[in-house]
């Protein structure tokens, strides 16, 4: 009975990730013309599985993520969105299956040549150097061949000071410009790794649990950062708060043991059983 049991929820989970995908079989890069996937997917994946030891930790058939977009990835610890990303920034190559951005296929390529052609990562953990100003945060974080000391050390050009002030002010840290990093409060360092990231123009941002330990008012002007950010940038959140996730009122792709188990508005998402068993444990 209880081996019945378990195939019929893989069964279930198995439907639900076709039915979610379905949309994008029309779309696939391998099987159409450039022109008619890369006009509106910023990102697309084919195929894509990633197998360790003989754990298969994500399987996804097919799914795009639209250009000038938010798409918020959710699901419960062990799901797959963390080696998803890690697989989409190059950080770990795929079993299977093929990664294309921008119009081109990027799944043979390192991390640092993804990370030029632009495509942004900020981990759960901001990176950021406590020692330094938060202005000297984003000059180290200049495009550049330069080196770290490079650019703190030859100071800036009147164009990438008058960039870095326009950040400043977008993220609402232009009053803490000359405070050490390690003054800032949580949210100040989510901001200031966001800043870094969008300081060299990436196209795509991949940003894990920006609302993490944020206060409520930190967590509302975190959303309402992205979503502004959304105008220049296509953005994937991986998040477990919902409240959050609400606010950015965007796209939620569900995943569960590495496939994707639902994808819609979260008003839609929450009200499918699969979703509530598996992420809402109901």
């Amino acid at each position: 009975m209880r081996a019945i049991k378990e195939k019929e929820a893989v069964e279930a989970l198995e439907n639900a990730s076709k039915e979610a995908l379905a949309k994008y079989v029309d779309f696939r890069p391998t099987q159409v013309n450039r022109d008619v996937w890369a006009k509106r997917y910023m990102l697309f994946v084919e195929d894509l599985t990633a197998v360790f030891d003989g754990f298969t930790a994500v399987d996804v058939p097919m799914l795009g993520i639209e250009t000038g977009k938010v798409r918020v990835v959710i699901g419960p610890n062990g799901a797959g969105k963390t080696t998803f990303c890690d697989l989409v920034s190059g950080k770990t190559n795929p079993t299977t299956g093929r990664v294309f951005f921008d119009g081109e296929e990027i799944t043979d390529k390192s991390e640092s040549d993804i990370a030029l052609m632009g495509i942004g990562r900020k981990f759960q953990t901001p990176t950021v150097f406590d020692s330094l100003t938060t202005y000297e945060n984003l000059m180290l974080a200049l495009p550049g061949n330069q080196g770290w000391r490079g650019n703190l050390f030859r100071g800036e050009t009147k164009a990438e000071r008058e960039n870095i002030h326009r950040i400043l002010e977008r993220v609402h840290l232009i009053d803490e410009r000359d405070l050490p990093a390690k003054s800032l409060s949580h949210g100040q360092r989510q901001w200031l790794a966001i800043s870094a990231l969008i300081i060299s123009e990436p196209k795509l941002l991949l940003v894990d649990e920006p609302a993490a330990g944020l206060t409520d008012i930190e967590t509302e002007q975190t959303a309402e950062l992205l979503l502004e950010l959304a105008k220049e940038h296509t953005i994937v959140v991986i998040e477990h708060d919902m409240d959050f996730v609400r606010r950015l009122d965007s796209t939620v792709t569900v995943l569960n043991e590495g496939k994707v188990l639902a994808e819609g508005p979260l008003e839609e998402v929450e009200q499918n059983e699969l979703v509530r068993e598996a992420y809402l444990g109901r």
